[in-house]
């Protein structure tokens, strides 16, 4: 019996590692969001303007309202400061955003949506957003997975146009 407990545990140490990788590859895109406090980043083949210009163009067309855009390197030299290019782009849609705080009224602090487009200290400029499924567990939402969904799929596909070549 003693022999057999060493064997026991060594089959149930290798089937968890190979449940958490599979978990893991099924869960990629989750956890990296999760490790990166529910922010989604795409890398930008524009500068920091452009790509904002782009997303804002873009957001126009489909129709969502935009409120602002900070220009956060501009605000900076008007303080005699300095920092790389970053702006914030500030918008939403009454007919997502509704039915979300219907559902939760605290995500509302985190409405409307923001984009945050910005260049690091290397150059590269990318385009980051807050993750709706991190929304969705922050806030405990419950039954507002299709609106969850299409934020997401929406969100997905402002950034990408706004980055893409």
């Amino acid at each position: 019996m003693l022999k057999l407990i060493p064997a026991i545990a060594c089959v149930l140490a290798l089937s968890s590692c190979a449940s958490l990788q599979s978990n893991s590859n099924a869960n990629s895109h989750q956890q990296s969001t999760m490790q990166n406090n529910g922010l989604i980043s795409m890398q930008s083949n524009h500068s920091v303007k452009q790509t904002a210009d782009r997303f804002e163009s873009i957001a126009k067309d489909k129709g969502l309202t935009l409120f602002t855009r900070i220009d956060h390197q501009q605000n900076a030299m008007n303080a005699d400061l300095t920092l790389k290019p970053t702006e914030v782009i500030i918008f939403g849609n009454p007919k997502a955003g509704t039915p979300l705080m219907n559902c939760a009224p605290s995500v509302a602090i985190d409405l409307p949506q923001k984009v945050l487009i910005s260049e690091d200290a290397g150059g590269l400029v990318a385009l980051t957003y807050n993750d709706p499924s991190y929304l969705k567990a922050r806030h405990n939402i419950k039954g507002c997975d299709k609106v969850i969904s299409n934020i997401s799929m929406l969100l997905n596909n402002l950034a990408a146009a706004a980055t893409a070549k």
